[in-house]
């Protein structure tokens, strides 16, 4: 068996066959892989099949399978298992591949991506999100706006910003995403992601960045703002979902890892779906 520590040698070998997988699961793209592999010490594992080894938020060691794993020969799966906590994350659409018999199967709620309609964060339609609605009027009225594609020629206003937003949340560093944010900006034409950037009275005050994750649903792995400019969240959602293309349904804004501030902010969007990742442990 070969492992070595995940880096950008692998985008080749895990692009294509992540892609081919279609889950909406956020997870599921090399750039996630990549940006976050310090804080999954992430490992690819290379014996006839490709599987990435990892650590989850919560200190568990897991195995990531890199195909569907109704493709995989259960008796060499059962093996790799033996050596970690368990599967994950495993799509619910894959679970039947598990029988009762040989496997637990849990999931934790802070795993869980938040699924939005494209169609409500490019409206904010309905009742419960008048507030959001509220804001962007605000933020229309407040300020003279414009909004711009993430291209190399604005890098360094969303590094600016970057560092602004950490400045606002009185953390250091290495208690946010700021370090895998800073890579994804840093290797942004390498890894082929896609943002936006906005501005507020002609001053850069915020960016969003992501990637599709299937043919239907458009992943934010990282959205970043001032918020002295109020409504500016608001703004960047609203704005980036009526660009989309309309091939895309849904936005995926990630898991909330637990994390009272993140469960607030992604509840308040009212999600559509709560896309859960089971975690699959083998009977002993």
């Amino acid at each position: 068996m070969q492992i070595e520590k995940l880096g950008l040698k692998h985008k080749d070998l895990l692009s294509q066959r992540l892609k081919n997988i279609t889950v909406p699961l956020s997870e599921y793209t090399f750039p996630n892989l990549y940006l976050f592999r310090k804080n999954h010490d992430y490992d690819v594992m290379i014996d006839g099949e490709v599987f990435i080894k990892g650590r989850t938020y919560d200190g568990h060691v897991y195995l990531m399978p890199t195909v569907d794993v109704r493709t995989l020969d259960v008796a060499a799966l059962k093996a790799l298992m033996a050596s970690v906590d368990f599967l994950f994350p495993i799509p619910e659409e894959w679970l039947s591949a598990f029988s009762p018999e040989g496997f637990d199967i849990t999931s934790a709620e802070g795993d869980a991506d938040y699924l939005y309609t494209v169609k409500k964060m490019s409206t904010y339609a309905g009742r419960k999100l008048h507030k959001k609605r509220n804001l962007l009027k605000q933020f229309n009225e407040l300020y003279t706006s414009e909004a711009r594609p993430l291209t190399n020629e604005h890098l360094d206003q969303a590094r600016a910003v970057l560092d602004g937003w950490l400045v606002e949340t009185g953390l250091d560093a290495e208690q946010t995403d700021y370090g895998p944010c800073r890579e994804a900006i840093d290797r942004y034409e390498e890894l082929v992601l896609c943002g936006g950037m906005y501005y507020a009275e002609g001053e850069p005050a915020g960016f969003v960045l992501g990637e599709e994750v299937n043919d239907e649903t458009y992943v934010l792995h990282f959205a970043k703002a001032l918020t002295k400019f109020k409504g500016v969240y608001q703004f960047m959602f609203n704005n980036f979902a009526k660009i989309l293309p309309p091939k895309y349904k849904y936005l995926n804004l990630e898991q909330d890892l637990d994390k009272e501030n993140l469960r607030i902010f992604k509840s308040s969007y009212v999600p559509d779906a709560m896309v859960k990742k089971a975690r699959v442990k083998l009977r002993r």
